[in-house]
């Protein structure tokens, strides 16, 4: 099933109410913002979307209210991070009721499946759904590895029309190329591995930091994408640090507290986050406010 997808779609933060409660009009004003620095696509409800912390009609309506909202103007994902293959299902089947351009499907959460397992699994989810597959591979946060032999395995199946590479290792997308050819959109995944993951062949970026700092990554891409790499280069060493964030456990509250920073929305998630405090909070706010100071794009 081929697809149109390229260049960076931020995995969008969802906005919350100071009750907790879903704040639609927030995440909206945020993704005019990032439809405005010129991003390419969106990933709604993905991981630093909070997707496991959103109860399945909130998940309907927060993605019903994007795809009417973009009106087509990019291409609108939603994660799929469910506990059960069934519900995984469910979810894609929804999704695309609703009119989603397409569906980044994870393995099931908190399970770490064999490698029959999760091939079975996401097998069942692209059989539920009509729409193409992006197939998150991210073995250091959710422990299972869909690797290059799977990914080849899988390749059947034409709904599976893209991976998202987040296994921290770049070799892999080398890997993915010569045992498949062109048969998957390749993008990056890991924000502080999306040069090096470009020059190797990704197409494409699903980041976190672009909700803080979008103009910056629109930036960096359009270095990257013409070739300028001595220029990409300063910008991804003052991009770096923050970067970085991408990467913590705490990747969330990081990346939502970096928005805030910038102006986009509060950094208030769904408990068990937490908001960051004393050492750590002064330590992450050191990174955000300098590169602030110091930002390329003004």
């Amino acid at each position: 099933m081929p697809v149109s997808w390229r260049g960076v779609f931020p995995a969008v933060c969802t906005q919350f109410h100071p009750d907790y409660a879903l704040n639609v009009p927030g995440t909206l004003a945020h993704v005019d913002a990032l439809l405005a620095a010129g991003v390419h696509g969106l990933v709604m409800m993905g991981s630093v979307g909070e997707n496991t912390t959103l109860d399945p009609g909130e998940k309907r309506e927060l993605l019903r209210a994007t795809v009417k909202h973009v009106g087509g103007r990019v291409p609108v994902l939603t994660g799929v991070a469910e506990y059960t293959t069934a519900g995984a299902c469910r979810w894609a089947a929804d999704a695309a009721g609703l009119g989603a351009d397409g569906l980044m499907v994870l393995p099931p959460m908190v399970y770490s499946g064999d490698r029959r397992e999760t091939l079975a699994h996401f097998r069942a989810v692209a059989g539920a759904t009509d729409r193409p597959v992006m197939v998150y591979n991210n073995p250091p946060a959710y422990k299972t590895d869909v690797t290059p032999e799977m990914l080849a395995e899988l390749a059947d199946e034409p709904k599976f029309a893209c991976v998202k590479e987040s296994s921290d290792n770049p070799r892999r997308i080398t890997d993915i190329v010569n045992l498949t050819g062109g048969r998957y959109v390749v993008f990056a995944g890991v924000d502080d591995l999306f040069l090096e993951s470009m020059l190797l062949g990704a197409v494409g970026w699903v980041s976190g930091l672009v909700n803080a700092f979008p103009a910056e990554n629109r930036l960096i891409w359009d270095l990257a994408s013409a070739g300028k790499w001595e220029e990409a280069r300063a910008v991804y060493r003052w991009y770096t640090p923050l970067l970085h964030l991408d990467t913590h456990p705490k990747l969330v509250q990081y990346i939502k507290l970096a928005s805030a920073e910038c102006g986009y929305g509060t950094e208030l998630c769904r408990p068990p986050r937490l908001p960051l405090v004393g050492e750590e909070r002064d330590h992450i706010l050191g990174i955000i406010r300098t590169a602030i100071a110091t930002r390329p794009v003004r």
